[in-house]
């Protein structure tokens, strides 16, 4: 049996793209799902979380990034992520997938809820490398997202910005917003300075954010 290839540890695009194409090859398998506090598993393993507005695609963008088409349950009705979902990646690596915050047909008591244990989660979370945190390319950063940023901050939490459903813009509307993003995310303490251009449908920018999210891998 092939031994697995080491993660990069130098500016070699092509091996930190092999080592991300490898990873996220391995068996991905659902561990936990947490609705309260009491709930959430040991935190043994380093964890990547996606957040974001409710239907901005969360599920569908686990789902590329491991090759598989129903690890996360993808929904075209905002708000059926009811809890925190985690999923171990090949013992080197945990995604999770939160609620997503806005609309949610459960009613707003809770959807409160919800928001609060992924808030709870955020800040407390002693093994969480990264927080994905999903916007729509076609509506850019809104209220709620901006006050997720500033929780991170506040919480010296890192994070990263990915847009999704790229498929949906064209190349010249995402060339102007691309440059506007980076410059509201400079001014934030715990913003990563790459914005991730993706889309689940298409594949567009799934092997580079495999390769970045690699990094971080045990």
């Amino acid at each position: 049996m092939a031994s697995a290839p080491q993660p990069a540890t130098n500016d070699d695009d092509a091996a930190r793209t092999e080592f991300g194409r490898w990873l996220f090859a391995q068996e991905c398998r659902f561990v936990a799902g947490a609705a309260t506090p009491d709930a959430l598993p040991a935190p043994d393993l380093p964890e990547i979380a996606f957040a974001g507005r409710s239907n901005v695609g969360k599920s569908s963008l686990v789902n590329a990034l491991t090759g598989r088409k129903t690890l996360a349950r993808v929904s075209i009705t905002p708000g059926r992520t009811q809890q925190l979902n985690f999923f171990e990646l090949g013992g080197r690596l945990v995604l999770v997938d939160l609620p997503g915050y806005g609309y949610s047909q459960a009613g707003k008591a809770k959807a409160a809820e919800w928001s609060a244990l992924a808030r709870r989660y955020l800040k407390g979370r002693p093994n969480l490398r990264r927080v994905c945190l999903l916007i729509d390319s076609r509506l850019g950063p809104g209220e709620q997202d901006r006050a997720t940023m500033a929780a991170m901050d506040a919480a010296a939490v890192n994070y990263q910005a990915v847009l999704t459903k790229a498929d949906k813009l064209e190349a010249d509307a995402l060339a102007k917003i691309l440059p506007a993003l980076k410059a509201e995310l400079a001014g934030h303490v715990a913003a990563h300075p790459e914005v991730m251009v993706t889309s689940a449908r298409d594949g567009t920018g799934i092997a580079p954010l495999r390769a970045a999210l690699a990094t971080l891998a045990g």
